[in-house]
């Protein structure tokens, strides 16, 4: 009998890999499963902040609030009282922009462009000047004419748009047109050029958006009364478009420019630079705000109740000590007369003499702030009044009179014997009076005398009374050769070193004595003869007479720095100062009905090795009126042609513009 069979081995073998290939299934499964689990509770419990945030990244959004820049305000005096006026604001521009899937047709978007902006101008200056004297190749296809760029192509090339950006201020972000004008390359005329430039302001209340098209206030003459008149025109290009942004705006256009600065734009932050705008950048710029908000699945933002919202704080801003009318007719003389002698420059500086207050400052040249960008010389940004040093020359010998008498060893009646020229210990050439090639010797001269004839050997004189230290210390106590602590930014100290020795040489006090081989600023020497003109005490100088945060006022009280000279030894020099304007060089300084008193200076310009020959920097300071004074004026001339002394040039400057001042500000005639 055959032994019955249990089961097939290999029918075995084949169920245990199917349960083994299960059990790897429930493993995988399983595996998986706590996988997961374990996701699950690290994503919702263990690490649930950081999820929380990447979901607040994607459906969250954060936006930075720009604060609105605080304004800066001229004064301005009227018989209602103190009037202000803005000369730095904000202003609501335009930015235009393109998109060039959307241009239809270029050259109908160029020549609109051309038309709306700069047809007369561009014309005048190809009528004015000879076209290929303007012309500097760049390339076969680019051109440079009067600065300006333009792209000619060929006939039947396809046109492409230039797409050079250009990062300015309160500009169009891309400016296109097209100019009628003949070129020849290889004797080929190619006629239609492209200009790439940006060029206009343009404000909100000259644009506007309607169905979807651009609309530009301009000016067109209207053929039946021959009068221009405002008229609303439309683009009407498709692919243009344009976005509104707060931009800062000087409606005085060059008016204080260097006392104001510019607001620059950079990766969508401002920043001021130079003047007030960067010494209070933080005061005028405030402070960001914040929203967050939340975006749909459109990308539109969704506000939500309960989210943070912090608004904006506006800036402060900034009342000035500069007075409008002042400072528009001051900067308008200087502009003329800087012109008509042909100068490198000049500067005035109008100073309250009770409180130090400036009343005007400007300097040519000068820069436009709403033009910043295209200004060719940096310089031009620097204020030379609290920048640049210069020897004052003859302006400095009042200093020295004033510090002699104010010790007691010389009055105005002291005589001493002037031989036109004097020895100096140490040095081999005799210093002389600039007079001296034509009148020599003077003779036996009182204090007076010296100072109406300007005669440096008197300056010498009255310095050795006082001896070299006693004298370097009043030159201190003026204030030269330390910073004044102007609201302004990058002042320069001067250079008095040589008087700062332990042993001062006798030539480098003889020479300070009538104001060589020292540094000094406008604004110091303006605020020597301040003090003078305030019974001898010396006042800070300061342009920002209040701060408005929030409607609350913060008011800057006048500063004393120290008495230089005592209330006599200040009447006395005040009295010399009208004699020098009633008899000396300063006699074209006279306006009827006033004592005033005031001195020149005819200075060396200081070089390498010596000084320049035929190149003088005149200065005129006058106080006025001397009894009661009004306000200090300090007015200087750099390099002026066809005239060598300052009496003929910063002297009828300073006369015209203190007859305004007198005027404007109602000042009585004393004088018969």
């Amino acid at each position: 009998m055959r032994p019955i069979k249990i089961g097939n081995r290999k029918g075995s073998e084949k169920s245990k890999i199917g349960l083994g290939r299960w059990r790897l299934v429930v493993a995988v499964v399983f595996l998986l499963s706590f996988s997961l689990v374990y996701k699950l509770y690290a994503i919702q419990i263990s690490e649930s902040e950081i999820y929380k945030a990447r979901a607040a990244d994607q459906h969250e959004v954060s936006l930075k609030l720009i604060p609105e820049r605080g304004k800066i305000y001229f004064t301005e005096r009227s018989t209602e009282g103190e009037k202000l006026y803005a000369a730095a604001s904000v202003r609501d521009l335009a930015t235009i922009y393109s998109v060039p899937k959307d241009i239809t047709n270029p050259l109908e978007m160029a020549e609109k462009f051309y038309e709306f902006f700069d047809r007369e101008i561009l014309e005048q200056e190809l009528k004015n000047k000879n076209l290929s004297d303007l012309i500097v190749a760049t390339s076969t296809k680019e051109v440079i004419i009067n600065n300006y760029l333009l792209r000619f192509d060929k006939p039947g090339d396809p046109y492409e748009p230039l797409n050079k950006t250009f990062e300015i201020n309160r500009l169009l972000d891309l400016y296109v047109y097209l100019v009628n004008s003949d070129y020849f390359e290889n004797g080929e005329i190619r006629r239609g050029s492209l200009r790439d430039l940006v060029s206009k302001d343009i404000s909100k209340e000259d644009l506007e958006f309607r169905n979807e098209k651009i609309y530009l206030t301009i000016k067109e003459l209207d053929e039946s009364s021959g009068e221009e008149k405002e008229i609303k025109k439309s683009l009407d290009i498709p692919g243009l478009g344009f976005t509104f942004s707060k931009y800062r705006y000087y409606p005085e256009n060059e008016v204080a420019s260097q006392i104001l600065g510019y607001v620059g734009y950079s990766n969508g932050e401002s920043n001021g630079h130079y003047g007030l705008e960067e010494f209070f950048d933080k005061e005028l710029f405030g402070q960001y705000g914040n929203l967050k908000s939340e975006k749909g699945a459109s990308a539109n933002l969704i506000i939500v109740n309960d989210r943070e919202y912090t608004a904006p704080q506006g800036g402060s801003d900034l009342v000035l000590t500069i007075d409008r009318n002042i400072e528009f007719f001051a900067c308008e003389k200087l502009k003329e007369t800087v012109a008509r002698f042909e100068a490198t420059g000049g500067s005035v500086i109008v100073v309250e003499p009770k409180t130090g207050a400036i009343l005007a400052m400007c300097s040519e040249p000068n820069f436009n702030p709403n033009d910043y960008q295209n200004v060719k010389d940096l310089s031009y940004f620097n204020n030379p009044t609290i920048l640049y040093q210069y020897e004052p020359g003859s302006v400095f010998k009042v200093i020295t009179m004033a510090a002699a008498i104010n010790e007691g060893k010389v009055n105005p009646a002291t005589l001493y014997e002037d031989k036109g020229e004097i020895m100096i210990s140490g040095w081999n050439k005799p210093i002389r009076n600039s007079d001296f090639s034509t009148k020599g010797a003077h003779g036996l001269v009182d204090m007076n005398y010296v100072l109406d004839n300007s005669l440096n050997t008197g300056a010498i004189f009255a310095m050795r009374q006082t001896g070299d230290d006693v004298f370097a210390k009043y030159v201190q106590d003026f204030g030269f050769g330390e910073r004044s602590g102007l609201e302004l930014g990058a002042e320069s100290p001067g250079n008095i070193n040589n008087l700062l020795k332990n042993r001062i040489k006798e030539i480098d006090a003889a020479t300070a004595s009538f104001g060589q081989g020292i540094a000094v600023t406008p604004l110091q020497m303006v605020m020597s003869y301040q003090a003078i003109a305030n019974k001898g005490v010396l006042m800070k100088p300061y342009v920002v007479k209040k701060i408005i945060n929030n409607g609350v006022e913060e008011i800057i009280n006048p500063k004393k720095v120290r008495e230089v000279i005592s209330p006599e030894t200040a009447a006395t020099v005040s009295a010399m100062l009208v004699n020098i304007v009633e008899k000396g060089h300063s006699k074209r300084a006279k306006i009827e009905g006033y004592y005033l008193g005031g001195k020149t200076g005819t200075a060396q310009i200081a070089t390498v090795g010596g000084y320049k020959k035929d190149e003088w920097l005149h200065t005129f300071i006058g106080v006025a009126p001397i009894d009661d004074p009004a306000f200090v004026m300090l007015v200087k001339i750099d390099s002026p042609k066809g005239v060598q002394y300052a009496e003929g040039s910063t002297v009828p400057l300073w006369r015209d513009i203190a007859e305004f001042i007198l005027r404007y500000y109602q000042i009585p005639k004393t004088r018969k």
